[in-house]
């Protein structure tokens, strides 16, 4: 079978091969941030800061509403992660074409829940009545079309977890430039507001998708699927539900925590609404570096987990801990330093400016939380320990909420008490993924740990 498109992790050197793998997708999620801070920037500069917040307040909503499909696609790739380490090339087979059925229905119903409770779900979160507008415009486009976002999510999951993380890339530069350029034609030439900004990123996700799984079908050998292996298989369904739930929930809570900070951020009004939103972009940007490398552990984890080789697991680890470190210290300068300039790129007004720089200079300071998540959370997922996504989630939410409401209380602080919300959030979070770690109950975690004598065809 023709490997080009897929990489054996299970052997080669542990910090060559994390890096390699991470950078195509670290370039990936960076165009991905660039296409997303473009829709912020056109829209804050030419719409309106009135606008940019009404955009920035449905972010987590849409992660909300992402949040089945993604932890569904996380448990299906850990999945084949792990078989594929394991040697079981014909059963990653029978997952790849299950996925396609477990994928486009958890898509189809968040798309439905996304634009039948767009309303609702924003009058609870007391959206100012000069958003409200064009948040329910923006998140009804948006999250209409989660059946795509699911089906991109999936197809790039299932490839990442082959090794192959240079197809999305491909596929998901594309789709930015894709993106930027509707964004001006839409919000400038054809003024469209909001509703623009929300088209572009549509088209550009259907984009990503549909030439991602048709480059895939042509050239990875594990997708050119038989018919046999579209049996639906109630086995497949269960594994994945087991590790995919949890993740998911993960991921619902984190969203929810982020909804509830949304509350009280709207709760100061556009202003700092703008100012946020601006900030968000931003660190949306700083965490992708965090973010590829918490997927390249995942994916090195689970195929090393699948092989029985917990040494290279714990390895990955320790190499990505002294990256996080290293970066989180850059980036503190950065934000002190240029914190007035960056935020100037989204809105133009001196107030939101100086809210926004502030912002970040006291977010920075917990960088390095946020990289311990990423990358504690990327190995945990990898070696199937599903519980633990759970109680992550938990955290978080008890950390942004119980933050946040306990900053309220207090005038001295007042609307920074949002930042230090998420700083504070990711300390705790960070530290609750080093104790899970310590603690060595992941090395049981593995969804193939009866098979590992069926692997002995792979060489050491």
């Amino acid at each position: 079978m023709e490997r080009k498109y897929v990489s054996d992790m299970t052997k080669g050197n542990t910090a060559s091969l994390l890096l390699r793998f991470a950078f195509p997708m670290l370039v990936g999620n960076i165009f991905q941030q660039f296409y997303n801070m473009a829709d912020s920037a056109i829209v804050g500069k030419f719409v309106g800061s009135h606008a940019l917040g009404a955009v920035g307040s449905v972010g987590s909503l849409n992660f909300l509403f992402f949040s089945l499909c993604m932890g569904l696609g996380a448990g299906l790739g850990i999945l084949i992660s792990q078989y594929f380490g394991a040697g079981q090339e014909d059963y990653v087979k029978k997952i790849i074409a299950n996925a396609a059925y477990i994928t486009f229905a958890a898509g189809i119903l968040m798309s439905f829940c996304g634009v039948l409770l767009a309303e609702p779900i924003l009058r609870v979160m007391h959206t100012p009545q000069e958003n409200f507008a064009d948040a329910l415009v923006y998140m009804r486009i948006v999250c209409g079309a989660t059946v795509v976002v699911a089906g991109y999510n999936m197809i790039s999951a299932i490839l990442r977890a082959l090794g192959d993380s240079k197809t999305p890339l491909v596929f998901l530069a594309a789709a930015s430039v894709i993106n930027i350029v509707l964004d001006l034609l839409f919000v400038l030439v054809f003024q469209t507001g909001v509703a623009g900004a929300a088209w572009a990123t549509v088209i550009s996700q259907v984009t990503a998708m549909i030439g991602s799984v048709w480059f895939g079908i042509r050239k990875n050998p594990y997708l050119q699927l038989q018919r046999r292996h579209f049996q639906f298989d109630k086995a497949i369904l269960k594994k994945s539900l087991r590790l995919g739930l949890p993740i998911a929930a993960q991921n619902a809570l984190i969203a929810f925590s982020c909804v509830s900070l949304q509350s009280v951020v709207n709760r100061y009004g556009a202003v700092v609404m703008a100012a946020y939103t601006a900030t968000s972009r931003v660190e949306q940007l700083v965490q992708q570096p965090f973010n590829s490398l918490g997927m390249a552990v995942s994916t090195f984890a689970g195929q090393n987990a699948g092989a029985g080789r917990y040494d290279r697991v714990t390895a990955g680890c320790k190499v990505s801990i002294g990256i996080v470190v290293a970066f989180s210290f850059v980036m503190v300068s950065v934000m002190f330093l240029f914190g007035d300039g960056i935020v100037r790129l989204f809105v133009n007004e001196p107030e939101v400016v100086a809210i926004g720089a502030k912002g970040l200079q006291i977010t920075s300071l917990m960088y390095i939380g946020l990289g311990l998540i990423y990358v504690m959370r990327g190995m945990l997922n990898g070696v199937g320990d599903a519980a633990f996504a759970m109680i992550n989630g938990v955290t978080e939410v008890i950390g942004r909420v119980g933050f946040a409401w306990a900053m309220m209380m207090f005038p001295a602080v007042g609307i920074w008490g949002v930042w230090y919300t998420n700083g504070l959030t990711w300390a705790l979070t960070g530290a609750a993924n080093v104790i899970r770690v310590l603690q060595g109950k992941w090395k049981t975690k593995a969804v193939v740990e009866t098979i590992h004598a069926k692997s002995s065809c792979k060489t050491a």
